[in-house]
């Protein structure tokens, strides 16, 4: 884990403006995204298509390739590069769904094992398209479902991160929960 007062400082550097602040930023919290980068492809169970170092590659050249992100702290970090990390999951899933209806291949016959990948994709796309929906709705319900789910955070980190408190956090994941749950259960075609 990184030193705190590096993490800060490395904070102050990039929102003054200073070049190669973000570079060394990630750089020292290049474990620890890792780490979320884990997360996020075991809850899309594709490790084997996407490797954890891959994610979260793309993820620092997406976040580099914005202009200037305001990051507030070390959790508001971690929560951009969750959400820039669902999206790669999601673009790759929307591949693979477009590659497993066609898009410019010749017919191949698919084994028996390829198949639940391809379910998986659907899945995956069902559940982004939900939290778009959520966030349309209550953005920190939505905000509440990136931090606990995509980015690994407990309640209290989640809570610290989107300045709640605990119990409304609690409330919150509660709610969000329980909304995807029937969202998902009314989307999600039968696949038993």
């Amino acid at each position: 884990m990184a030193e705190v007062g590096e993490v800060t400082r490395l904070l102050v550097a990039y929102r003054a403006g200073s070049p190669g602040a973000f570079e060394a930023l990630v750089a020292c919290l290049y474990d620890e995204l890792r780490h979320v980068a884990r997360i996020q492809l075991r809850q899309d169970r594709q490790r084997e298509a996407m490797g954890t170092t891959a994610l979260v590659h793309e993820a620092y050249l997406r976040l580099a390739d914005l202009t200037q992100l305001s990051i507030r702290d070390r959790a508001h970090f971690f929560a951009i590069a969750a959400v820039s990390m669902r999206r790669i999951v999601v673009d790759f899933a929307r591949e693979r769904n477009a590659m497993k209806r066609g898009a410019g291949f010749s017919h191949v016959p698919i084994e028996e094992s390829e198949i639940g990948t391809a379910t998986h994709a659907v899945h995956v796309l069902a559940v982004h398209e939900a939290l778009e929906q959520l966030e349309s709705i209550d953005p920190t319900l939505a905000h509440v479902v990136e931090c606990r789910f995509f980015a690994g955070y407990s309640e209290q980190e989640t809570a610290d991160a989107l300045g709640l408190s605990l119990r409304a956090t609690q409330r919150a994941w509660a709610r969000a929960r329980a909304w995807l749950r029937l969202r998902m259960s009314e989307d999600l075609p039968n696949t038993q």
